[in-house]
């Protein structure tokens, strides 16, 4: 059974950091397309950044580029999304998702056929 568990939310001031996790089970994190997207109230769902392969390969949303990084611990099966230099048009649910495709060059496609529950980040002062 595949299931994504995302966690490490919370409050944070305007420029502050935070690193998120996607923590898998039921497949190889390592070996498939994953992504973080996200979504603010009364807005879609969108794109954060993605793993377009097991390769290591990765690709980000033009405007969360230089500001957030994704990364992975193969060891721990789990997926991190580290963000600097927070605003508050960061708040949002951040999901993490994959449509468990060995490539997938459209990670950042909505149409994911695993997501997690989500974790909440809130940017205010």
């Amino acid at each position: 059974q595949v299931l994504l568990v995302e966690s490490g939310g919370g409050l944070v001031q305007p420029g502050g950091s935070l690193r998120l996790s996607c923590a898998a089970s039921g497949f190889t994190l390592a070996e498939y397309a994953i992504g973080w997207f996200r979504q603010a109230p009364g807005k879609e769902r969108e794109g954060v950044g993605c793993f377009t392969s097991g390769d290591g390969s990765t690709y980000y949303s033009n405007s969360m580029k230089g500001r957030f990084t994704i990364s992975r611990d193969n060891t721990k099966n789990t997926m991190y999304l580290h963000m600097n230099s927070l605003e508050p048009e960061d708040t949002a649910v951040y999901f993490c998702a994959t449509r468990l495709y060995y490539t997938d060059p459209a990670c950042l496609s909505p149409l994911q056929h695993y997501w997690g529950l989500g974790t909440q980040v809130t940017v205010s002062s």
